[in-house]
């Protein structure tokens, strides 16, 4: 495992692995996502429809049991799918002990619609799967996705999809979850093809309609006249989002009589049928209560509501919508309250909004016609330059090795709006993690506007998280608007920084090619511009890429070339970062020795800068490098000491590389017991971030303990789980070691055919390696093939 995006250990599909070692005790239960949105207020009706979705509850239908029960529930806009899809699902949480997922799929709202690809991100980090664990290519996600859900109950919400093809990644595979998808479109295939259940649901009928307007208005209006309030619901369209503004305006005058309400209403209506075309007819009744509602509202309520129009992300926080509107973040927080009284934008948690749809392309048409262009786009930059700064805050919290902008320069025209200040490290990943949607968007914005000098700035900032958590679905779109933003601003090093972050992103996505190209035309920028230190990180990261490919020459050069520049400036931190690289790569080559000395230095160095995570890298080269040199105790001492930082750093994807190095160890003291128990709590954590490949170390390493009590026949057993494991990941080196020590026991058994056969498929592996250790282990099997 390298530093600054080195050995990234990437997920994959786990078909079930062998209990070795008693029963499956993992260290760390797997937290239960609970991402369900509030329950509807006030819902009512809709009793046929709720009993429909509960029937398979019941055992009431018929089932293969191949598949998750799936339901599409459609209907034109405003008809209430969501509020249908999340009161239910409110109703029969108990029914899913391991949670509940959501994402709003954004299928019909203005700007591009969520990929799978990005929602199964969303969806493996709430379950528990580290940024850095995650593939990179959608149908490995989906199959981790698929494999981590198999022996869980989880409710799943899919809301507003637009395509089948949008919703079929994200479909589990066992008949024990539940799936719930929104949308407008009858997704005849998802019918067709997934087996799924269609729900239609259509405008209420008129008197459920009064029903839910009467509900809502019942405590704050003395009993209107019946014909009235009918005509009221009429007017509306019968559908539930219009019912609901309505009935919030109502009940917010009670002391007007329904009457004038109607005819505000009656006037506003006969404006939309002017203005409405043919096929607009069943959307004419909502427009114009949004209309309705919209002419009620405060004048700094109205112009909040649609300045919000132009915010280009799923959602948003008060402090951006303050940034839009100009507003002091206390009047901004009043301001949405009422908002949200009046039913024209929905709060999703303690600081989060959002539009319905169809309200985020009313706001939009307002801000248009009300603002002036020069307006909408001072509001925007407002919002875009908010977003930097806080950007940039975060990002100087985040213990990051790269180096930090230049403080932004606000234009004059701009006030300086505070930004929030973050207490540490986590505070800064998860506002990140939060906003990643949001940052994209506003890079998308400002490259749209011709907001250059904010367009490369954003994916600036952010590099110093995807470093440490590969947001693959936003680090690679992000960072290639950078790219050309800062070509087009011809800021030289902010392109070869990109150009170094997109190279790190290619690589940690098996993208080698493209990730080396990026690497090279970075160095290429800093060595012309006499960028020393940038020379010395392109050097560091392209001896990354090859000590990935296990390329050790080439990764060797490379640090070595970055080691003497680092040295000759004094740049300690960064020196300690290539000296553990360098380490990683000698250890690799056969070379303990040399290994354990520079994995020694570098760890004086990271104590003295703080770097915790590179400490542990190179504690744990240390400890392998002293297993090899025989000298077990210290091995086992620099060992443990790594596993001590990576649970304080509740990292666990270094907890389970530090247990397999652990287990090792114990192999070698001849603790078999211990070290099965060690090799049994790697495989479970590896398996529950379902990491096949460090997994399958965690069985060769069984297969190591049983050949050293004598028993071949098990090692054997261990030994093809693993080469299975590698095979699929195309792990060429760490399958020919494999086969080598299968083909071994095997050898032990009497089964010489096999054993032969391991030892040709291990050559053939080992073809192109040529490193001292790759030589030794090919001399070892001609010998004895």
């Amino acid at each position: 495992m390298a530093n600054v995006t080195g050995h990234a250990v990437q997920a994959r599909e786990v078909r079930g692995g062998v209990h070795f070692h008693g029963q499956d005790s993992r260290p760390h239960p797997a937290p239960i996502p609970r991402q369900l949105p509030g329950d509807v207020h006030g819902f009512v009706n809709r009793l046929g429809e709720m009993d429909a979705l509960s029937a398979h509850l019941r055992g009431g239908e018929a089932d293969d049991g191949s598949r998750a029960p799936i339901h599409v529930i459609t209907g034109t806009a405003g008809v209430g799918k969501t509020a249908l899809a999340l009161h239910w699902a409110h109703r029969v949480r108990e029914h899913f002990p391991n949670g509940q997922l959501y994402v709003d799929l954004r299928g019909y709202g203005p700007g591009p619609s969520i990929e799978p690809a990005q929602v199964l991100e969303r969806f493996l980090r709430a379950l528990d799967v580290p940024a850095e664990a995650i593939p990179a290519d959608l149908d490995s996600r989906s199959a981790l996705y698929r494999s981590l859900l198999a022996e869980r109950r989880v409710l799943i919400l899919l809301d507003n999809a637009a395509t089948a093809a949008q919703v079929r990644p994200l479909l589990p595979g066992t008949l024990a979850c539940v799936v719930l998808v929104t949308s407008r479109d009858r997704l005849s295939g998802l019918v067709a093809r997934d087996g799924a259940r269609r729900l239609t649901v259509r405008t209420l009928e008129p008197a459920e309609a009064v029903e839910l307007l009467e509900h809502v208005t019942e405590r704050h209006r003395a009993r209107d006249d019946p014909h009235e309030v009918a005509e009221l619901a009429r007017l509306c369209g019968e559908l539930p989002l219009a019912l609901r503004i309505a009935a919030e305006r109502a009940a917010g005058r009670p002391h007007m009589p329904l009457g004038e309400l109607i005819q505000d209403l009656r006037d506003e209506s006969a404006l939309w049928d002017a203005l409405a075309t043919d096929d607009e007819e069943e959307a004419d009744a909502v427009r114009a209560v949004f209309a309705w509602s919209y002419r009620a509202l405060r004048r700094e309520s109205a112009r909040q509501f649609r300045l919000l129009g132009l915010h280009p992300g799923p959602d948003f926080d008060v402090a951006a919508a303050a940034a839009l509107s100009d507003l002091p973040v206390r009047r901004a927080r009043r301001v949405l309250d009422s908002l949200v009284g009046a039913h024209l934008v929905e709060q999703t948690g303690p600081d989060r909004y959002r539009f319905h749809d169809l309200l985020r392309s009313y706001a939009l048409d307002q801000a248009r016609r009300e603002e002036t262009p020069q307006r909408r786009r001072e509001a925007l930059e407002r919002l875009l330059t908010w977003y930097l700064r806080t950007a940039d805050s975060a990002a100087r919290v985040v213990a990051s090795p790269l180096r930090h902008l230049e403080p932004f320069s606000e234009p004059d025209t701009l006030p300086c709006r505070p930004v929030r200040d973050f207490a540490d490290h986590a505070a800064a990943l998860q506002w990140f993690e939060t906003e990643g949607k949001n940052l994209l968007a506003i890079t998308e914005t400002a490259v749209s506007l011709g907001m250059d000098e904010i367009a490369w700035r954003v994916p600036m900032v952010s590099r110093h998280v995807h470093v440490y958590q590969a947001f693959l679905g936003e680090w690679i779109p992000i960072t290639l608007l950078g790219l050309g933003a800062a070509r087009r601003e011809q800021e030289r090093a902010a392109e070869a920084d990109l150009s170094e972050s997109l190279g790190m992103a290619y690589v940690q996505s098996h993208r080698r090619e493209e990730g080396v190209a990026h690497h090279r035309h970075a160095l290429r920028l800093r060595q012309e511009d006499g960028d020393q230190p940038g020379v010395a990180m392109s050097l560091n990261s392209l001896g990354l890429a090859h000590l990935r490919e296990h390329r050790l020459k080439e990764a060797r050069e490379h640090f070595e070339r970055a080691l003497a520049i680092l040295r000759r400036l004094g740049e300690r931190r960064w020196e300690g970062i290539t000296l553990g690289n360098l380490a990683d790569t000698l250890l690799d080559s056969g070379n303990p020795r040399e290994a354990v000395a520079l994995a020694e230095e570098a760890i004086d160095i990271h104590r003295e800068s703080g770097n915790r995570m590179s400490e542990f890298i190179c504690l744990v080269c240390s400890g392998a490098a002293w297993r090899e040199l025989g000298r077990l105790e210290r091995a086992l001492s620099c060992t443990q000491r790594a596993l001590d930082v990576a649970r304080e750093l509740d990292n666990l994807v270094r907890e389970g590389f530090a247990l397999l190095e652990l287990g090792r160890i114990r192999v070698r003291l001849g603790d078999f017991e211990e070290a099965l128990s060690v090799y049994h709590e790697a495989a479970s954590l590896h398996r529950r971030i379902g990491d096949q490949v460090r997994e399958a170390e965690a069985f060769e390493g069984v297969g190591e303990v049983y050949r050293a009590l004598m028993r071949p026949g098990e090692a054997a057993k261990f030994y093809r789980q693993a080469a299975k494991g590698y095979r699929k990941h195309r792990d060429r080196w760490k399958l020919a070691v494999c086969l080598e020590r299968s083909a071994s026991a095997m050898a032990d058994t009497g089964d010489f055919e096999t054993a032969r056969e391991q030892w040709r498929e291990a050559l053939a592996a080992l073809e192109g390696f040529s490193d001292p250790r790759a030589e030794r282990l090919r001399e070892r099997i001609i010998a004895v093939s």
